[in-house]
């Protein structure tokens, strides 16, 4: 049923010897989410999707797949998951049709059912003529919709797809992007990426791992709202303090971006530009450049992710 939870992670925990690649990590996965797993290289993402499939083990915490507990009911959890990894796990020797069959067997479907269970994926996946191809003559694009096809092969309610479209052409990623929101109608989705307009172009929940740690959930529409804030630019021939600039109302946090010039974070609905010019014509600053910055996608996940990690995370960033 709708807003059902299909994912549930609680206090996940991996550690490499000493490091910590995964630091108490908690989300859920609504039926019909496609939810964006965001973070630069090195920041867990990886590894927070080899425990989600099963593949790797927790050092502490749980999971739940469709309501099974991976690690006390794997075979229930991952009949419920279908799952690419970054390096897709294609044997290049078979044609599309022989590795599709062996995956849908591996997968548990039965050999009546095989047959079509590989026209279906193959159908959906843009396959139809490639059936009969070697997988290692396909182009890298052909070759991850090869490694969707098996991910989907025995209809899970889960799809987990771990960097889909690295080392593709832009248009191969514009055709898989494509791809992962057909497959947003009949599954939930994982996606995990560094590439930020992969994330607003098919998600529709968004997180932001840290150094293993959840710093950011919102959802697409919140996302947004965050993105039409502005920023102000100020410069000033006989510029203020930073801190008479802070005292403003409304006024979040200033940079000083050059000699006489500033960027204020705003507060999100808050309007500056007239209080400000007023300020400076009474204190003698004289402003002479305002501008409104809007806030990109590329600046929130900036910002988050080079801020000190003991500082407190602002409203709305936690899981």
């Amino acid at each position: 049923m709708s807003g059902e939870s299909l994912v549930r992670v609680e206090n996940l925990y991996r550690y490499y010897g000493d490091f910590c690649a995964v630091n108490d990590l908690s989300f859920e996965l609504k039926r019909g989410e496609v939810l964006g797993l965001l973070g630069a290289n090195g920041a867990g993402k990886s590894t927070t999707m080899r425990m989600l499939s099963g593949n790797l083990a927790p050092s502490a915490g749980r999971i739940w797949i469709a309501g099974h507990d991976i690690l006390d009911q794997p075979r229930q959890a991952k009949a419920a998951l279908g799952y690419l990894p970054d390096q897709p796990p294609l044997y290049r020797e078979l044609t599309v049709d022989e590795y599709l069959l062996f995956c849908a067997r591996l997968s548990g479907v039965t050999r009546k059912a095989c047959a079509a269970a590989v026209s279906r994926a193959k159908e959906r996946c843009g396959l139809q003529e490639a059936g009969r191809r070697v997988i290692g003559n396909l182009s890298k694009g052909f070759q991850q919709r090869v490694g969707i096809a098996q991910a989907i092969i025995h209809e899970p309610e889960i799809v987990i797809l771990d960097e889909p479209t690295v080392g593709l052409d832009p248009i191969q990623i514009r055709e898989i992007r494509t791809l992962i929101s057909e497959l947003a109608t009949a599954h939930s989705v994982i996606l995990s990426t560094h590439i930020l307009p992969e994330i607003q172009a098919v998600c529709s929940r968004v997180q932001i791992i840290h150094r293993g740690a959840l710093v950011l959930n919102d959802t697409l529409e919140g996302l947004q709202r965050r993105m039409q804030a502005a920023n102000l630019l100020a410069s000033f021939h006989a510029p203020p303090a930073v801190v008479d600039l802070e005292g403003m109302p409304g006024v979040e946090r200033v940079e000083q971006i050059a000699p006489g010039r500033f960027r204020l974070h705003v507060a999100a609905g808050m309007q500056l530009a007239e209080e400000l010019v007023m300020l400076s014509v009474q204190r003698g600053w004289r402003l002479f450049e305002l501008t409104a910055e809007r806030i990109s996608l590329e600046q929130i996940f900036v910002e988050i992710t080079t801020r000190d990690s003991t500082a407190p995370l602002a409203h709305g960033e936690a899981a």
